[in-house]
């Protein structure tokens, strides 16, 4: 499988801003007297359908297109009713918008070169966030979970955490091993929510889907990278493709266009109205 430079030409983050903020869990200990005090079972997960016309909102919601049938939006954002909506979720990296919160809240959490500033990718202004650590990946799980349970709460079917390959940008001081394990704990937060859970780019981690726990892709740019095979492979179809530019739409149309659902968004993914959107499907 083709590897991707440290900074891709297109792939694309959320323009929203996102303020941090966790959830504490508190437990008590006793004895279970009754079936009535029996844990109550996971809500159940829904798979998102394959070759689902899909419409990718993360830089601001509008009304979805028609037969539009699934779409992502960010976490601040309100789903659509009859849709399935998948959350988006900058779990690996800052919101440029957030630093400060981090900074101020949870700065060890924020990884840093050998001089103590954060590693930034530069291509979006987002700091990565450290996921070196068995306890810090215990902390910052807390905090995306907050998230994630925010998604499931706002009626969302789904998320996607972004930046899983946040490790090809830390200049060797994370590896795939660091955010696979992130990942599975994420996974397992969103489960326990009733949410599926999409993996995010990162061919070289689609044979660790099944152990993280991934139940679908979204590929952006997997067109232009010659990759839409390898996760429809992968996730049975169940794959969103999202692509930049004409020639690379018409690429993966293509090639799998009549088995996965790809859609053609301006790199701003724009609201409809505003100049410059643009969106297109297979």
């Amino acid at each position: 499988m083709p590897q991707h430079a440290a900074a891709p030409f297109l792939r694309r983050r959320s323009t929203l801003a996102a303020l941090a903020g966790g959830v504490a869990v508190t437990a008590g200990a006793g004895l279970l007297l009754s079936s009535a005090f029996a844990a109550k079972p996971a809500p159940k997960v829904v798979l998102p359908t394959a070759n689902a016309t899909f419409d990718y909102q993360i830089g601001g919601a509008y009304t979805p297109p028609a037969g539009v049938r699934a779409l992502s939006r960010d976490r601040g954002a309100q789903p659509v009713h009859g849709l399935y909506n998948v959350c988006y979720v900058n779990a690996f990296q800052t919101q440029p918008d957030a630093m400060d919160w981090w900074q101020k809240k949870n700065p060890d959490l924020l990884l840093r070169d050998g001089s103590g500033k954060p590693v930034n990718d530069e291509a979006w202004g987002e700091a990565l966030l450290d996921t070196s650590t068995a306890a810090k990946r215990t902390r910052l799980a807390k905090i995306v979970g907050g998230w994630i349970d925010g998604c499931a709460k706002s009626g969302f079917q789904a998320v996607e955490p972004d930046n899983l390959d946040s490790y090809e940008r830390s200049g060797g001081r994370l590896t795939k091993a660091h955010n696979a394990a992130f990942a599975k704990l994420l996974a397992t937060r969103a489960h326990a929510a009733g949410l599926a859970i999409g993996q995010k780019n990162t061919t070289d981690l689609l044979g660790q889907r099944e152990s993280i726990g991934f139940d679908f892709a979204v590929a952006e740019e997997c067109g232009r990278y010659d990759e839409c095979a390898d996760y429809a492979t992968a996730y049975g179809n169940r794959v969103f493709v999202i692509e930049y530019t004409a020639r690379d739409f018409s690429k993966a149309c293509s090639a799998v266009g009549a088995k996965l659902s790809v859609v053609h968004r301006d790199l701003d993914v724009r609201p409809a109205g505003r100049k410059g959107y643009v969106f297109r499907t297979c």
